[in-house]
């Protein structure tokens, strides 16, 4: 049944909030609105998943709403599927610590369930105060369900997480600590009031149509993996968001470049100012100068009455992705080169310098040093985007990761299809991981994660059967070639043209560090140096 509104408010300017929970997390939303109510008409929707995005919908027909405020798994749901923007409630270092330690009280059998990723806080935690926590993820509430339901059998007494865990882990017949703190809450009943803010148009009510694209929506957290390769590169975001100068991100397609821009941007102090991102490889040369730098009326014919401003303008104290910048047409370089050093653009057809504060941060696949040499790419503009720099590595170079991504990948592609996934899921894909770790991955964690939503098709279409390096490969093709490429003497899969000697010469001798490179193990690698030995 659909859900009273509530009157209008006063103010014609005053934002409108709707805060989604299904869970106690209801009872908080419910304490905070309270504080806020003469800052904005803020309206709970007790609803959860597909029923609420219906609801929303539903409304957003004939009403406005300025951010929609929810939480864990429930907000993930509604970010991508909803047009309007959703503010996620996220649960601080803080929190986590304080919900331990009063889980503690009750019980030394502790495990903590969080949505999708774990909590970097935790194994401090543990260290410092000598307990044993288990942590666990899940992606649907299914997944959810079935961890409970296993940390029971375990002999788990006391279960700390958002609302859906403490409710599923009560009606189990366990203890639930709510994770999440008043402090928490509210802070993301602040960012939802900047996030109005930012989307009301000076005039009045009218919804900004470029606001959804304005956002940063990735962090640090959806850059996953364990290796040391990725937590360099965390650590390096980290660093680059506390400076104001350029960033030129360099990685094989498929790294995550844009999500690591979107990283350094949500990290600093321009978090909350807009992240306008554009490839300059993907809009013709015509479209890309008027798209980057705006233009006047009458410029061009087929032009804007009143001109329109280009994305340096929408960027304006945020942050403007240039992606493939190695694909921009000299000319435009020049005139790039000049807005940075100039702070300031002038529009197509006009001759007034309009002033811009941007952060530039660009990315490539190319080899930006050849083209300087090639003459194809200014030297002055490489060195001007290049100020900081940072390569992602390739999947072939962590191939530890592989198993844990395939599995977020595969969880996510189930959930998307409304399966449960398998208990022994992890245990499937560790068996498959020497098959997917001796394949080259040309398109990196973007193939893979294409990988895993074919694979998902599969296992919906026959719950029952078991995910083994048989069905990959017959899923998978691309695979087998790879992995005989692999098992010939001396040849290696990435790059293909390397041999195990080559490797080895490489690392100095070090037969670990070549064996980490080529992702086998050290018997692996013997037995091919062995067998690249004998007499032909």
């Amino acid at each position: 049944m659909r859900q009273a509104s509530r009157p209008s408010p006063d103010l014609p300017d005053k934002p409108i909030l709707w805060t989604v929970s299904i869970s106690r997390l209801s009872d908080l939303f419910r304490d905070i609105t309270l504080e806020f109510d003469d800052r904005a008409s803020i309206e709970p929707i007790n609803l959860g998943f597909e029923d609420a995005v219906r609801h929303i919908r539903e409304r957003l027909e004939t009403e406005h709403c300025d951010a929609v405020i929810s939480a864990g798994s429930n907000a993930a749901y509604l970010k991508s599927r909803l047009s309007v923007p959703v503010v996620t409630a996220k649960a601080s270092g803080f929190d986590v610590l304080h919900a331990l330690a009063r889980a503690r009280k009750l019980s030394s059998r502790i495990a903590i369930v969080t949505y999708q990723t774990t909590s970097p806080e935790l194994q401090e935690f543990q260290q410092s105060f000598g307990l044993s926590i288990v942590q666990r993820t899940y992606a649907t509430e299914e997944d959810a369900r079935t961890q409970i339901t296993e940390l029971k059998a375990s002999g788990i007494e006391v279960v700390v997480g958002a609302g859906l865990i403490t409710d599923l882990a009560e009606e189990a017949g366990l203890t639930g600590v709510f994770v999440y703190s008043a402090m928490s809450i509210r802070q993301a009943f602040e960012d939802a009031l900047e996030i109005a803010r930012f989307t009301h148009l000076e005039t009045g009510r009218q919804r900004n149509p470029l606001a959804d694209t304005r956002r940063a929506k990735h962090g640090l957290a959806d850059l996953r993996g364990e290796s040391a390769a990725m937590d360099a590169v965390r650590h390096s975001i980290q660093l680059f968001a506390k400076s104001p100068a350029t960033v030129l991100i360099q990685g094989e397609t498929g790294t995550g470049k844009e999500l690591a821009a979107q990283a350094i941007h949500r990290e600093s102090q321009r978090a909350r100012q807009p992240f306008v991102a554009i490839n300059c490889g993907a809009v013709a040369e015509s479209l890309l100068e008027s798209e980057l730098f705006g233009y006047e009326e009458g410029a061009f014919t087929g032009s804007r009455r009143g001109g329109h401003a280009g994305l340096f303008e929408a960027a304006n104290r945020g942050t403007l992705f240039l992606d493939e910048i190695g694909e921009m047409p000299l000319p435009l370089q020049t005139r790039l080169l000049r807005v940075l050093e100039e702070r300031e653009v002038v529009r197509v057809g006009g001759t007034r310098p309009i002033p811009v504060n941007v952060r530039i941060i660009s990315a490539t696949h190319c080899d930006l040093d050849q083209r300087v040499r090639d003459g194809r790419f200014r030297a002055d503009l490489f060195y001007r985007l290049g100020v900081l720099r940072m390569t992602l590595p390739p999947l072939r170079e962590r191939t530890g990761d592989i198993v844990a991504l395939a599995e977020w990948g595969l969880k996510n592609a189930l959930a998307a299809l409304g399966v449960r996934p398998h208990a022994n899921l992890h245990a499937e894909l560790q068996a498959c991981a020497p098959l997917m770790a001796a394949y080259a991955w040309p398109g990196n964690v973007r193939e893979l994660r294409n990988l895993m939503e074919r694979l998902a098709l599969f296992l919906a279409s026959e719950p029952l059967q078991a995910l083994t390096p048989g069905l990959v490969l017959r899923v998978a093709p691309e695979l087998r070639s790879e992995t005989l490429l692999a098992s010939s003497p001396g040849v290696v899969s990435a790059p293909p043209s390397e041999t195990v000697e080559q490797v080895l010469a490489r690392f100095a001798g070090n037969r670990d560090a070549a064996a980490r490179h080529l992702g086998i193990s050290r018997t692996t690698l013997w037995r091919r140096l062995n067998r690249s030995a004998e007499p032909r």
